[in-house]
């Protein structure tokens, strides 16, 4: 456990001591982001554009996380066990990518679809059965969707497939 802990304090003062735009706290066994680094990060975190905090163990994540940092421009929530994220999420202004693979999510996180700049959603390994099509063929610079790996309906699929403006890649071909 202090092994974890000294690893994630390293990286986060790697990140304010070089000024990094990217702050890596990937497998570090992470039940929730430590409110403690809100406070370290506080000189930096209009800076911070990519966060990575893949492969930990994250059931939730705090509405606070995405008010703190509005600048981001990817975030990697890769195999962790969230199944929802805070209604704070749609706030973020300038995201463009977002990885949110190995997770528990059941229902599509629909506050994505109010972020503009987004690009890419990566929902892969998940338990999703339905796709907001409407507000997703809404979304300006959305380019693809990847919804391999989960119970999608193939009929539903094959019936959208010629009407959407972006990429969905999903495990039916059509």
């Amino acid at each position: 456990m202090g092994e974890a802990v000294a690893n994630v304090a390293r990286r986060i003062n790697a990140t304010v001591e070089e000024k990094k735009d990217t702050l890596d706290l990937s497998d570090c066994k992470l039940i929730s982001f430590p409110e403690g680094v809100f406070k370290v990060l506080r000189s930096v975190n209009e800076n911070i554009r990519v966060i990575s905090l893949a492969n930990n163990e994250m059931k939730a994540i705090a509405s606070k996380f995405f008010t703190t940092f509005t600048q981001l421009r990817e975030l990697d929530l890769e195999g962790n066990a969230l199944s929802k994220l805070p209604d704070a999420a749609g706030g973020l202004e300038h995201l463009r990518s977002i990885n949110l693979a190995r997770n528990k999510f059941s229902v599509f996180p629909e506050r994505l679809t109010e972020i503009h700049t987004l690009e890419k959603i990566n929902l892969e390994g998940n338990e999703i059965t339905e796709v907001p099509v409407d507000k997703l063929s809404a979304m300006p610079a959305l380019l693809s969707v990847n919804m391999k790996s989960n119970p999608l309906d193939k009929d539903f699929l094959a019936s959208i497939q010629s009407s959407i403006k972006f990429e969905l890649l999903s495990t039916s071909e059509f």
